[in-house]
């Protein structure tokens, strides 16, 4: 009985040695695993941190990168200017139907906002030039051009636009906007364009 006991308690004894060092190494390995996640979390924080920061950074940079590009244009509207003696600037364009002079009323209102940045502005001079689709003769496309370009003249003075500043010439198809040979090309090219002297000699 006694003999029993011993080999019994032996028994559990190597038991116990086999069983607690596989626990304590399930928990060395827990604590390895819980160590990783812990620095992958670490580390997925700082990166998020140097993300935000230079975001923020980048944020910051925008606009003085946005006012260098404006100094930069400025610098060279100036150098232009000095140059030719005048600065120039252009408004948007009114556009024509087929074979037509006719206002239309989208084109009627764009001319309200050309006049009255005209009236704002005093502009020394605008030029409104009219232009053709490249269909028809030189001489009818000439005829027309004048015809869109006088149409909107006229409307700018009962707008309120000085006359006398206003310069009305004709290019006809000469001067394409788009050089395609399409309904897409054609109707960009039946236009009136403004070319605005803002001021010099």
């Amino acid at each position: 009985m006694k003999g029993k006991s011993i080999i019994l308690t032996l028994g559990l004894m190597c038991l116990s040695l086999l069983i607690f060092p596989g626990c304590a190494k399930k928990a060395e390995i827990k604590q390895d695993m819980t160590a990783q996640q812990q620095g992958v979390i670490t580390d997925q924080k700082a990166k998020d941190a140097a993300a935000a920061k230079e975001k923020a950074d980048r944020g910051k940079a925008l606009p003085d990168q946005a006012m260098k590009d404006d100094a930069d244009n400025l610098k060279s509207m100036k150098t232009i200017e000095s140059k030719a003696g005048m600065a120039i600037a252009t408004l948007a364009d009114i556009h024509f139907d087929f074979d037509n002079y006719v206002l239309r009323p989208q084109d009627r209102n764009t001319l309200a906002k050309t006049a009255a940045w005209i009236k704002e502005n005093h502009p020394k001079m605008v030029t409104i030039e009219g232009n053709c689709d490249e269909r028809g003769t030189v001489e009818y496309n000439l005829a027309l051009g004048q015809r869109r370009a006088s149409e909107a003249e006229k409307y700018l003075v009962t707008l309120g636009v000085n006359e006398k500043i206003l310069k009305v010439i004709s290019y006809g198809k000469e001067r394409p906007l788009d050089p395609g040979h399409d309904e897409e090309a054609w109707t960009k090219n039946r236009r009136d364009h403004f070319v605005v002297v803002t001021s010099g000699k």
